[in-house]
């Protein structure tokens, strides 16, 4: 590594109400360093919470994102490779599509496994070169054994091991049904709320142990922005590149944030409390060696209408055909809500400032670009579904994928079938389907023969989709059969994995065993 002067002390501050840290301005000049990478996955946001995606349309209260969209570049045809949370992550780490890696829909409190392990992520691959991995924040793939993220290639982990409402708090945050605390044991289910976890408490992890159960939602955001402060600078310290995982608990319910300002919502002011631990992270980098860390932020799924004014705004995505028709079109839908993910890349130097990008580009892309820019081969014995974009981060480029497939996530009962498909503009649907809206509208499944198809460049609403009898239709339903069959055919000759989904109680995370809710210390109550 190249010499390293140590300039003045200064004080970044974190970005967080009363909260201030203490940052070593270093002087760094690089020479065939590999990169930094800081990757940050924001839980159920809409492709319209990200200020810089709505030009002015409403208050931005995402300053901070916008400020690294403006020294960046924002993506605006980014997707998430799946609608719901495991499916997404799994895909993302992996770099395959569900029904490759075997992860088609939510690991739960008692699964005794997750992703399964003959599945390589790319924070195995960049510690296996070298890099230190940490992660921090919703892991979602499995928190058992082998399945832990301390076993799936990250060196330091902190976080919540599923989903921030799969476990009761002492102080809830907003939540639609309201959920109350653990008290001091469990209730029954329907004294406590409809869709309220009752037996177990929420733990957080460091490593593989539970440092506390239940956390406190409203101190997290705190506790986030410290260990990735601390993991930069140690990174920086041991002369090691990073891979640091940021898989924030914001914007998935409950919401819990540093502080409401009056005539404010708590979406809104929850959104801008993201927003300033997304600009502590970047502060620090930048403090650190800004000219050799890649910061990407971009989101696991869209918002979950279902909870009304605790949910999100996709934006113009607002996938009218199935609303027209009862029920949501966001989370746990192929609609453009759904997946349509809030995407901006930082790499001062390397990516030009100030740009943006309409390339069609997933989640599942990231695999493949980490290897890329570390120098890493991908394995060998699989097929990956992602495609290297860094020529396009790098502005050399602005040609995305040719197609991208969106598995479905239990429209009529079906999980990770791949029945909607994308080739250029043109998007069609085998199946559709809804998620339950704010209100309890849901829609039926329904199978297309032959697939509704909807050309996105002139109808973003996915409102009106092609006469089927149009020259336009057909020239599109060859183009995407075409692509769909290929896909297929391939992974039916791919070496794929399969899930275990059973349960457990004794999989349950516990802290102790002897108190309820298994809670670490006996409740003391004021």
């Amino acid at each position: 590594m190249a010499a390293v002067s140590i300039g003045t002390v200064v004080l970044v501050s974190a970005l967080l109400s009363g909260v201030v840290y203490h940052v070593t301005q270093q002087v760094l000049t690089h020479s065939g360093e590999r990169p930094n990478f800081i990757i940050i996955l924001a839980d159920d946001i809409g492709w319209g919470d990200l200020g810089a995606n709505q030009a002015g349309e409403k208050p931005s209260y995402t300053p901070h994102l916008d400020q690294l969209a403006l020294e960046g570049k924002r993506f605006t045809d980014f997707h998430s490779p799946a609608s719901t949370c495991s499916p997404s992550r799994a895909a993302l780490l992996t770099g395959r599509y569900g029904v490759r890696n075997g992860v088609t829909h939510n690991f739960a409190v008692q699964s005794v496994s997750g992703l399964p392990l003959n599945e390589t992520t790319f924070a195995e691959l960049l510690q296996d070169a070298g890099y230190f991995t940490a992660m921090i924040g919703k892991w979602h793939l499995g928190h058992n054994g082998p399945y832990h993220p301390i076993k799936r290639g990250f060196d330091y982990y902190l976080g919540i091991p599923y989903s921030n409402d799969m476990g009761c708090t002492d102080t809830p945050g907003f939540d639609l049904p309201t959920c109350p605390p653990c008290q001091g044991g469990s209730q029954q289910s329907s004294e406590r709320g409809q869709g309220c976890y009752t037996d177990v408490a929420l733990p957080l992890y460091e490593n593989q142990s539970i440092m506390e159960q239940p956390l406190d939602l409203w101190s997290l955001t705190e506790k986030y922005t410290s260990a990735a402060v601390r993991i930069l600078h140690s990174a920086r310290e041991r002369k090691q590149p990073l891979l640091l995982y940021v898989a924030l608990a914001h914007m998935h319910v409950p919401l819990a944030h540093g502080g409401v300002a009056e005539g404010e919502g708590v979406y809104a002011v929850t959104l801008r409390d993201m927003d300033r631990l997304v600009g502590a992270v970047k502060a620090t980098s930048d403090l650190l060696g800004k000219e050799n860390s890649l910061i990407l932020f971009t989101g696991d799924n869209g918002p979950w209408e279902q909870k009304c004014q605790f949910a999100g705004s996709v934006g113009p995505f607002l996938g009218q055909w199935q609303t027209s028709r009862g029920g949501g079109s966001a989370k746990t839908t192929t609609w453009e809500g759904g997946h349509r993910e809030p995407t901006v890349a930082y790499w001062p130097g390397k990516i030009p400032a100030n740009t943006t990008s309409g390339a069609l580009l997933s989640g599942l892309d990231i695999f493949p670009t980490l290897l890329s820019l570390a120098g890493v081969d991908p394995p060998k014995d699989r097929k990956i579904d992602g495609i290297d974009m860094t020529d396009i981060l790098l502005g050399k480029t602005d040609t995305g994928r040719k197609n991208l497939l969106h598995p479905n996530s239990g429209a009529a009962g079906i999980y990770g079938d791949l029945q909607t498909v994308r080739v250029g503009s043109h998007k069609a649907f085998y199946l559709t389907g809804a998620a339950t809206a704010c209100g309890g509208g849901a829609g039926q499944a329904q199978l297309h023969d032959p697939p509704l198809i909807f050309d996105l460049s002139r109808d973003p609403e996915e409102r009106s989709p092609l006469d089927p009898w149009s020259e336009e239709y057909q020239a599109a339903l060859q183009a995407v059969e075409r692509e769909r069959e290929a896909l297929l055919w391939d992974i039916a000759n791919d070496n794929v994995s399969t899930a275990n989904y059973a349960k457990k109680q004794a999989a349950e995370p516990c802290c102790n065993h002897s108190l309820p809710v298994c809670r670490c210390k006996p409740l003391t109550l004021s």
